[in-house]
Formats: structure tokens, C-alpha cells, sequence
């Protein structure tokens, strides 16, 4: 597979004190990528203002998507972002959906590696940290700002719920269980995915033609990844997640996928957790 890999550094759509440590992670993944195939977001330096859209930081993530939004429409090949932090996804993810639509027969599913459903809205969410709320506003559940930035009012979800599998989440707010349950979002728990058989059978089911794949690294358990600044117990080992991804590519065609959230504490943390990102990304574009 042909990949483009696009980097986002960006750190404004976290709710962690140590949110910029999202840039040395991003920086660390990008040392081991092909540079001829590599491409960087220019991502602001200021934190930004939440001009009343419930979302703190907005005015730069709203930059940001339409900055990765631009890169993304001249990146030849299957895009990979690496994040920075989960909000990256929206502009990825949105790109995916458009590339989909183009053909009538097509029908792109989400597989949304998280510990976290990201399913809040500005509000719902308890930080108004736009990670939290990406996949919500995918489905058209954010503000109206960002999925309309022109202000005409012709806002409408990126996804429907039918569209997206929560694998490996287990820490939904309370509001995001309900909204889950609500909308019939499928959902496959750590257990459920050492078999990777359940999962690509999960994606038929819902008709899926293409596949656009997200990994929040805090989906991986955090025995064998450190640094993330969300840990969850019991979450998926490396090997399993690379199994999963695997068995999704083998059956489907990936149109795009990101890995986000990797927030090192030191240089040489980093180098200790890059093996295992790096068998994830050797699992996407190979």
C-alpha cells in the first residue's frame, strides 16, 4: 500500500496539564517515517479561545482541522495521521468520508481504537477538552462552528452510528453510555478482540466496503505502553491490536487511519514506547 504519513502536532483539543508533551510524541514518530513520504501540519503555537462553543482552545483547532484538511487533499496514496491528540481524527476521518462518497457503492466504516468513546459533547463533556468529543462531532454532535465554519447552516454529520465500532473502549462517561446505547453504536471490549475474527465479522455486518482505522494509543494496555496520559487497566496488548489491524487490512481496504495520543515523558521514555507504535504503524501500510 502506497501511504502518505501526516503529521499533526497538536496539543490544544487535550485536557492534560502535560498536554505538549503531545508534540515530542508526535516528533518522535515522525524521526522514524520515510521523509519523502511524510508531510507536517503547521500547527499554532498559541492555545486559543473558546469563542462560546463550549470546545476550550477552539479557535485553534478549528485551524487545525482546516489546515490538515488542505495537506490531506494533496497527499497522494492512503493517509496516515499521526497525532497530537484525537481531535486530528476530525479532519481526517472527514477527508475519508468525502474520498467515500465519491462512489456510489461505497460504504466507509470507522474503527475507533480507544479506551475512551470520545462521545461527549461541549455539553456533556466534564472538561470541554475537544478529544473527548471528536467522534461526537463526527456524527454531528459538536459545534456547529467547526462542521460549518462558513456559517450557513448546512451542517450535517460526517458518520452515522451504524458507520462506527468502539473497540477496546472501557471508560465511557456516563452520557456517552447513553448516547451508545441510544444510537446502537456497536461495541467490542478488550476481551472480545483477542479474537480478531469478531471484529472483521462486526464490519461485514454493517456493509462496510472501506475501513478508516483510529488508534488512541490508550487503547493498548498500560503494562506495555507508558507513555499516554490517560492510562486505562486492562486494555488490548500491542500484540493483539496488531493482530486486529491486521485482520481489518486483509479483509477490507483502509482508507486512511490515524495514531494519536502518544505523550513521552522524557526522550528516552519515548525511545522505550516507539517499537510498539512502530509495529502499528508496520500493521497499516503493509
Amino acid at each position: 500500500m502506497s501511504a502518505t504519513f501526516v503529521v499533526v502536532p497538536s496539543w490544544q483539543g487535550s485536557g492534560s496539564s502535560r498536554a505538549m508533551r503531545l508534540i515530542d510524541g508526535a516528533e518522535a514518530v515522525r524521526g522514524d517515517l520515510p521523509a519523502a513520504a511524510t508531510r507536517v501540519v503547521e500547527v499554532p503555537q498559541g492555545a486559543g479561545e473558546s469563542l462560546d462553543t463550549g470546545v476550550h482552545r477552539f479557535s485553534s483547532i478549528a485551524a487545525i482541522a482546516q489546515a490538515t484538511e488542505a495537506v490531506l487533499a494533496d497527499a497522494p496514496g492512503t493517509p496516515i495521521l499521526v497525532g497530537g491528540d484525537c481531535g486530528v481524527e476530525f479532519a481526517g476521518i472527514r477527508h475519508a468520508a468525502s474520498v467515500a462518497r465519491r462512489s456510489p457503492d461505497a460504504r466507509l466504516a470507522v474503527v475507533w481504537f480507544d479506551a475512551h468513546a470520545d462521545l461527549n459533547t461541549p455539553q456533556s463533556s466534564p472538561s470541554g477538552a475537544f478529544h473527548g468529543m471528536v467522534l461526537r462531532a463526527l456524527l454531528g454532535g459538536g459545534p456547529a462552528e467547526l462542521s460549518d465554519p462558513s456559517g450557513t447552516g448546512a451542517v450535517a454529520p460526517v458518520l452515522e452510528p451504524a458507520q462506527v465500532v468502539l473497540a477496546g473502549a472501557r471508560a465511557l462517561d456516563d452520557a456517552e453510555a447513553e448516547y451508545v446505547a441510544e444510537a446502537g453504536i456497536r461495541m467490542l471490549g478488550p476481551t472480545e478482540l483477542a479474537d480478531p475474527a469478531a471484529l472483521v465479522e462486526t464490519l461485514v455486518a454493517s456493509g462496510a466496503t472501506e475501513v478508516y482505522l483510529h488508534v488512541d494509543l490508550d487503547v493498548i494496555d498500560p503494562g506495555e505502553i507508558e507513555g499516554v496520559q490517560f492510562p486505562e487497566p486492562f486494555g488490548l496488548p500491542v500484540a493483539e491490536l496488531v493482530t486486529a489491524i491486521r485482520a481489518v487490512r486483509e479483509r477490507f481496504p483502509l482508507t486512511g487511519a490515524g495514531i494519536t495520543e502518544f505523550a513521552p515523558s522524557t526522550p528516552e521514555a519515548a525511545v522505550d514506547d516507539l517499537p510498539a507504535i512502530l509495529r502499528i504503524v508496520s500493521a497499516l501500510v503493509r
